[in-house]
C-alpha cells in the first residue's frame, strides 16, 4: 500500500497538484475532507462522533481524523496506492499515519513539499473573488471577469472573502509555519520528503512532481 503526501501552505496548489498526479498515474486522491464528509453521510459512529465536535464549531481531535483515515484504507486493497492531500498536519498525526500504514503493510514512500514564496500566496488567495450569487470563482489577474467586480455567469457581485484578505492570509501563513515545521523535519529526517518548486505554472509544477515520483 504506497502512499504518498502533499503537504504545502494555503495557496501552494494541492488540490491542483493533486488532480494533475492523479489523471497521470493510479494513485487514489483522499482528503481528510472527503473523508469526513463520507463518514459523516454514511452515518458511522467515528462519523457522528466528528459531526458532533463540528456541530460545535470544535477541530476534530486528532484521534477521531485517524480513525477516520484506518477505515477508509481498510476498505481499500492491499495493492491501492493513496496520495493524501493536506493530511497529516500534525506530528501525532504523521505518527499515526505511519503506525495505520503499518498495519495494512504499507508505508509513507514520498512526501511531496510544494514550496511557494510568501508574496506568491499572498497574490493568489488575496486576488480571489468570488460570485455572491452563484460562488463562481475568478482571479483578479489570473482569471478575471470581463467586467471588474461583475460576474460573467449570472451578473451577480463579486467579494472578497474575510479569509482572503491579505492580514487574514499572512496570519494563515505564520499558522501554518508553526505547525509543519516539525511535520517537515520529521519526514526530512525519515528521508522520504521531496521539496517542489509550486511558485510556478501549475503544469511545471507538476511535470516536476511526477518527474520525482518514485
Amino acid at each position: 500500500m504506497d502512499t504518498i503526501i502533499l503537504l504545502g501552505a494555503p495557496g501552494a496548489g494541492k488540490g491542483t497538484l493533486a488532480e494533475g498526479v492523479r489523471a497521470a498515474t493510479d494513485f487514489i486522491h483522499v482528503s481528510t475532507g472527503d473523508m469526513l464528509r463520507a463518514a459523516i453521510k454514511a452515518g458511522t459512529s467515528t462519523g457522528l462522533e466528528a459531526k458532533a465536535f463540528m456541530e460545535k464549531g470544535e477541530l476534530v481531535p486528532d484521534e477521531v481524523i485517524l480513525r477516520i483515515v484506518r477505515e477508509r484504507l481498510a476498505q481499500g486493497k492491499a495493492t491501492d496506492r493513496y496520495m493524501f492531500d493536506g493530511f497529516p498536519r500534525t506530528l501525532e498525526q504523521a505518527r499515526g499515519l505511519d503506525e495505520t500504514l503499518a498495519e495494512l503493510n504499507g508505508r509513507v514512500n514520498q512526501v511531496f513539499l510544494l514550496e511557494v514564496p510568501t508574496p506568491v500566496i499572498v497574490s493568489r488567495l488575496s486576488g480571489r473573488r468570488i460570485c455572491k450569487s452563484c460562488g463562481a470563482v475568478y482571479h483578479v489577474t489570473n482569471i478575471p471577469s470581463k467586467v471588474e467586480g461583475v460576474c460573467d455567469q449570472c451578473g451577480g457581485p463579486l467579494y472578497q472573502r474575510p479569509d482572503d484578505s491579505e492580514e487574514t492570509v499572512l496570519n494563515r501563513l505564520e499558522v501554518y509555519q508553526r505547525q509543519t515545521a516539525s511535520l517537515i523535519d520529521f519526514y526530512e529526517t525519515k528521508g522520504v520528503l521531496v521539496r517542489i518548486n509550486a511558485g510556478t505554472t501549475p503544469r511545471d509544477a507538476t511535470a516536476e512532481l511526477l518527474s520525482k515520483l518514485a
